[in-house]
């Protein structure tokens, strides 16, 4: 099949097959008399995998990892339960982050409810954000 209908098949544009080829996610297709790539079934799934490997929050470089394992005929499961490891504990602390983010601007807005506008008189600051400064 030709790139664009590979492309079509997975849901990315051609751009992002010939680019995936670039960095070796993707081998190099064979060729058409043409010159036209020409992609297997193989390449299909292949692509369809770093796809799915992408929704799950992969990186290329991870995925890629994956791949190489794959492809000496090494098992994979246990490197790629440690890279999605890793994610879950990075997606906690992020979430945390978040929370803790979340807490300090409800705070800061209810006690923005507490200030009189007609105090606010610096014409470069606004008086609920200089509530950050004086807690």
């Amino acid at each position: 099949m030709r790139i664009g209908e590979l492309a079509d098949q997975v849901g990315v544009t051609a751009k992002t097959v010939r680019y995936y080829e670039s960095i070796d996610l993707m081998g190099e297709p064979a060729r058409t008399a043409s010159g036209y790539r020409d992609y297997s079934v193989d390449a299909l799934e292949r692509l369809r995998f770093i796809k799915d490997s992408q929704a799950t929050g992969l990186t290329l470089s991870e995925i890629q990892s994956v791949l190489e394992l794959k492809d000496t005929g090494a098992g994979s499961c246990h490197h790629t339960r440690t890279l999605i490891t890793e994610h879950v504990v990075e997606l906690d602390e992020q979430i945390q982050r978040l929370q803790t983010a979340r807490e300090q601007l409800v705070e800061l807005a209810d006690r923005a409810g507490n200030l009189n506008p007609s105090d606010c008189t610096d014409p470069n600051r606004c008086q609920v954000i200089d509530t950050i400064r004086n807690q």
